[in-house]
C-alpha cells in the first residue's frame, strides 16, 4: 500500500501526543526527560535550541536510538519522556511515531520551536 506524506503524518499525529508550549516548559531540566530537536544543523544554529536538548537530524534519530546500533546515544532511555520539536510540527510527529515503533512508549510532541519561543520558552544559542 502507498501512503502520501498527509497519511503518515495523520498516522503519526493519532499515536503521538501533542502539547502546548506551556506543558513542554515545565517539563524543561527534569531528569526523567529528553528533549530532542530534529531540525537540520542550519536550523539550529540559525534560532537555537531548547537549552539541553539533543540535536539529531531526522535522519538519524533511529541509529541513535537504537541500543544495538553503533551510533547509539545514550541519551536514549526507553525510562524517559521524549519531547521532540522542529520547525512546525511534522518531522517530530514522525520521529516520535519511529520511537513508538522502537518500544519508546512515552513520547511527546511539541510542535514548533516558534511556539516554544513564543510562549517565552529559554533558548540556548550554539
Amino acid at each position: 500500500m502507498t501512503l502520501t506524506v498527509q497519511q503518515m503524518l495523520a498516522a503519526a499525529e493519532a499515536v503521538v501526543p501533542r502539547i502546548s508550549a506551556e506543558e513542554a516548559k515545565g517539563m524543561a531540566g527534569r531528569a526523567d526527560v529528553v528533549f530532542l530537536d530534529v531540525r537540520e544543523p542550519n536550523e539550529v544554529a540559525a534560532s537555537g535550541k531548547v537549552p539541553g536538548a539533543l540535536t539529531i537530524p531526522r535522519g538519524l534519530v533511529e541509529f541513535r536510538a537504537d541500543p544495538a546500533s553503533p551510533l547509539h546515544d545514550a541519551n536514549f532511555d526507553r525510562a524517559k519522556t521524549i519531547v521532540a520539536y522542529c520547525a512546525s510540527g511534522g518531522r517530530s510527529a514522525l520521529v516520535l511515531k519511529t520511537l513508538k515503533d522502537m518500544g519508546y512508549e512515552n513520547v511527546r510532541n511539541l510542535g514548533g520551536f516558534k511556539a516554544w519561543v513564543d510562549a517565552g520558552g529559554e533558548v540556548e544559542k550554539p
